[in-house]
């Protein structure tokens, strides 16, 4: 049986949607574009952005980056809880997110392990209560210095329209890797 999929994206709401930190809510855009899904409509519960297709269902937060973790939940048990008995077992939760530790546009998967230091990841994790999922990161490249208000300066600031479409040049290397999960 194929897994039935809830692609869940984090990033900021306006004025800072369009920032580095939002790259993972700007790859979840290029996917619904590039799977020819319906556009992202107003869900209030949870609280976002929700459309589905006839494989998988993209769900952006409209929590702060940092603060996504019981959205997300809400929104991975209402999918579960909307699908048949004999589904739910397969579901799956991927989280898309901006990923420091990449060169821009780059797409990588992890399941599991430290969130290192990514504060949405682990608002995810906590409010997941230690439950797996997968992880999609769409690289935004890293500053030189590793003072921490540098970073902040860094993830925060508008991305180039050169840097927004090398994210979004990225959701046809991510529908690869969401494939493969959805296949098993």
């Amino acid at each position: 049986m194929t897994a039935r999929i809830l692609i869940a994206s984090i990033g900021n709401p306006p004025p800072y949607a369009s920032t580095l930190h939002s790259a993972g809510h700007i790859l979840s855009c290029a996917l619904v574009s590039l799977l020819n899904y319906p556009p992202l409509s107003r869900s209030t519960s949870p609280a976002g952005l929700i459309t589905t297709g006839t494989k998988y269902t993209l769900y952006q937060s409209s929590a702060p980056m940092n603060v996504s973790g019981k959205p997300i939940a809400a929104a991975y048990k209402a999918f579960v809880t909307d699908l048949p008995p004999n589904e739910r077992p397969s579901a799956k939760l991927v989280v898309l997110h901006d990923e420091m530790e990449s060169p821009l546009g780059k797409i990588k998967m992890k399941v599991g392990g430290s969130a290192r230091g990514h504060n949405g990841i682990k608002d995810i994790m906590k409010a997941l209560g230690g439950a797996d999922f997968v992880r999609i990161g769409v690289g935004i490249g890293r500053p030189e210095s590793r003072e921490s208000s540098d970073v902040a300066r860094f993830v925060m600031q508008k991305m180039t329209t050169g840097e927004m479409i090398r994210v979004k040049d990225g959701a046809e290397e991510a529908l690869v890797v969401l494939e493969k999960i959805r296949s098993g």
